[in-house]
């Protein structure tokens, strides 16, 4: 592992990456671990929601894919969109107690702005492939 790009990333790469890195984990374990309608669950809920937001709205100023397309935006900046419809769902669902919309919610939030996004970060060329395999 070789942390000289992550250093030498914009800033807008770091925002993203330290508020990804904890929502990664804790939508993991709201998904897979805790328990759904706890005081614990609905907590870590918002402090989930409130980092995949940064998250998404961060990743607006990495222009680092497509730096000459228009407003520097690639199509990964698509998931953008559709990661915040998804965190307003998942808070209307669960205010409104629909357990499904709020499920349904999380878990695209969940597959899209973490697995797909995060997997994708993970090519050839982009700052986490060269950070954890090396250029």
């Amino acid at each position: 592992m070789n942390l000289d790009p992550l250093l030498y990333a914009p800033l807008a790469v770091k925002v993203h990456l330290a508020t990804v890195v904890p929502a990664f984990a804790i939508g993991t374990w709201q998904i897979f671990l805790s328990r759904k309608g706890s005081v614990g669950h609905r907590t870590l809920g918002y402090v989930y929601l409130g980092l995949v937001t940064v998250t998404a709205i961060d990743a607006l100023f990495i222009h680092s894919l497509m730096p000459k397309a228009p407003l520097g935006l690639s199509p990964v900046h698509l998931l953008v969109p559709f990661t915040l419809f998804g965190v307003v769902n998942a808070l209307l669902g669960a205010r409104n107690h629909d357990t499904r919309r709020h499920r349904n919610a999380m878990i695209g939030v969940y597959v899209g702005g973490m697995l797909i996004a995060g997997g994708l970060t993970l090519l050839p060329g982009r700052i986490m492939h060269a950070l954890l395999f090396g250029n």
